[in-house]
């Protein structure tokens, strides 16, 4: 866990900020899953923290809104342009990707 935790600090993900007097900070928990794996070999755990952004209000709290999911049909036409122009698709597993994109 610290090793992403100190991935994410030295990628400038994010700056730590004092809160605005008057305001809290939002709630938040930590979930934690076991994940099997196949083969017999042993299950490997899983940890994120959940924020409850139910409690922001737009405009008060935040201006943007970002959504890390890609929708089945937003991949059907990347493979279907691809295949349309005889262009080749390469896929790549990379944990923290999403660091050094602009979304």
């Amino acid at each position: 866990m610290q090793a992403e935790l100190d991935s994410l600090h030295e990628n400038h993900t994010y700056e730590l900020v004092e809160l605005p007097k008057g305001k809290k900070a939002l709630k938040n928990k930590w979930v934690y899953k076991l994940k099997p794996r196949e083969n017999g070999n042993p299950p490997r755990y899983n940890a994120r923290i959940g924020v409850k952004g139910f409690q922001q209000k737009r405009g008060v709290d935040f201006d943007e809104i970002l959504a890390l999911l890609v929708k089945m049909t937003s991949i059907r036409t990347v493979f279907s342009v691809a295949a349309n122009m005889n262009l080749e698709i390469e896929q790549l597993d990379a944990k923290k990707t999403f660091l050094h994109g602009v979304i």
